[in-house]
């Protein structure tokens, strides 16, 4: 018995090492996936370190559930294959909760809703429909619901919708004149671009555009419910007790959490 004895043992020990990783990340850390290249959302300062309005909630957020944020940087397509791969545990970057997204993941409840707008050269000929658009290049950044509301709506009317990387590369074509147009959010595109000196000369193109999401969340894994219960609780206490809109009035002066 006793040899059956030590397997069992060895198997029990082997089966803890195997596990250990699983573990091995501190518990009280909440790796949040970023993309830091949303003024005033999410930013890259010179010093390296990562903030904006994002990056508030999230350090407010991870204070009342006693847990550190731990920033990861990323490109915005690479973030719901991270989370599901373990890489990090939550998204933080101004991601839209879609039908779509809701299907892979799941959300906290919501932190803000802004509206999508088009850019263009101020006093250029388009209209925001695909006939208006037809033999344009709109760019998006990918992995966005904006590159999936251009491929919808537009691209089978003859709208070349040009996906990229980053939004920086959307914003530097289209300052260069290899893009007609480009589709984000209205916020993104007032303060990263229009605001400042290479959007000279540009301007929203018609009005907000309809997507069909129900505003931004953090992204979660479907299979972390007590995660997603203790973030949810802290959001409705930051609302509560008006935590939530001193630090949204940093950053804007209108109602960003929308109806």
């Amino acid at each position: 018995m006793k040899p059956l004895f030590s397997l069992l043992v060895a198997a029990v020990i082997a089966a803890l090492t195997i596990s250990t990783p699983a573990f091995a990340k501190d518990a009280n850390v909440l790796r949040l996936g970023i993309d830091p290249t949303y003024p005033p959302m999410d930013v890259k300062m010179p010093d390296g370190s990562v903030t904006g309005f994002d990056v508030d909630l999230a350090n407010e957020i991870c204070r009342r559930i006693a847990m550190h944020c731990q920033w990861v940087e990323m490109e915005f397509s690479g973030m719901i294959p991270a989370l599901q791969a373990r890489k990090i545990d939550a998204i933080i970057s101004s991601m839209a909760i879609t039908e779509k997204r809701m299907q892979q993941i799941a959300f906290s409840t919501k932190l803000f809703q802004f509206k999508s707008r088009l850019i263009a050269k101020t006093g250029a000929p388009l209209t925001v429909s695909a006939e208006g658009l037809r033999g344009k290049r709109i760019g998006v950044q990918s992995g966005t619901q904006f590159e999936t509301y251009a491929q919808k709506n537009w691209q089978s009317g003859g709208v070349e919708v040009v996906a990229y990387q980053s939004q920086e590369g959307v914003f530097e074509d289209l300052q260069a004149g290899r893009l007609d147009a480009a589709l984000l959010g209205s916020v993104e595109a007032d303060n990263g671009f229009l605001k400042t000196p290479r959007g000279k000369g540009f301007g929203f193109v018609g009005g907000p555009l309809e997507m069909g999401d129900h505003g931004t969340g953090i992204g979660l894994r479907k299979d972390d419910v007590a995660l997603k219960a203790s973030i949810d609780s802290a959001i409705a206490a930051m609302r509560a007790d008006g935590t939530y809109q001193k630090i949204a009035h940093k950053y804007f002066d209108f109602d960003v959490y929308g109806n």
